[in-house]
């Protein structure tokens, strides 16, 4: 086992302390990594797994890396950005998700889906997050994105009935019918994919982190 490979145990396992001269230590025997192959006394915390394919919450970073890199990461942090990427990316989300149901006559509730990582992924690289108050941001606007684009979708039906032009029916709706025209609209079925949504836009909106990146902000 490599150097390399000894610290990445140690910081996985259960029984590491920092010791702000050295690092991480084994709280059993005080040491630093000395083993050859693999430790005796390694036992693997599943809950602070740190891989490429998933973006860590706040409580498992904060439980994983010492304070000082955790205010580094937080500093990083670009949280209005993020919402103003985040919002755009759910419009234009709703209007895709709006022309491609008019134009083929048929919703495809898995979009919702699509729009969530969408929406999630612009928060992500946008706003280096790693906070909670990102993903439920990422969840807000993925849902608000469905619901606008069920509703862009209606007034797209409405033109065509009406034979007159999209720019037509959005200048002379009265948006005070708005959520009339949403309710009347709802399906259980879109609470179903709402929530699809809500969930990806939760969790794509959160920094990918791997060892290396910790490693870099030591």
């Amino acid at each position: 086992m490599t150097r390399e490979e000894q610290l990445v145990s140690c910081r996985q396992c259960t029984n590491r302390k920092l010791n702000m001269q050295v690092g991480f230590v084994c709280s059993l025997d005080g040491e630093m990594a000395s083993f050859t192959g693999e430790c005796e006394k390694f036992d693997k915390d599943e809950s602070v797994e740190l891989d490429d394919k998933e973006g860590l919450d706040s409580e498992t970073i904060q439980n994983s890396i010492p304070s000082h890199m955790y205010e580094k990461l937080t500093f990083e942090q670009d949280f209005k950005n993020a919402l103003l990427v985040g919002f755009l990316t759910a419009i234009i989300g709703a209007v895709s998700w709006a022309a491609l149901t008019v134009s083929t006559e048929y919703q495809i509730g898995y979009m919702a889906i699509a729009i969530g990582i969408g929406v999630g992924y612009a928060i992500r690289i946008t706003g280096k997050g790693i906070e909670k108050q990102f993903g439920i941001a990422g969840a807000a606007l993925a849902v608000f994105s469905c619901l606008l684009g069920n509703f862009l979708t209606t007034l797209g039906f409405t033109a065509e009935f009406e034979q007159v032009t999209y720019l037509e029916v959005l200048q002379s709706f009265d948006y005070a019918y708005t959520m009339e025209v949403i309710t009347q609209n709802f399906d259980f079925r879109d609470l179903l994919f709402y929530g699809f949504a809500g969930a990806a836009g939760y969790k794509y909106a959160f920094r990918k982190l791997t060892e290396q990146d910790l490693d870099t902000l030591k």
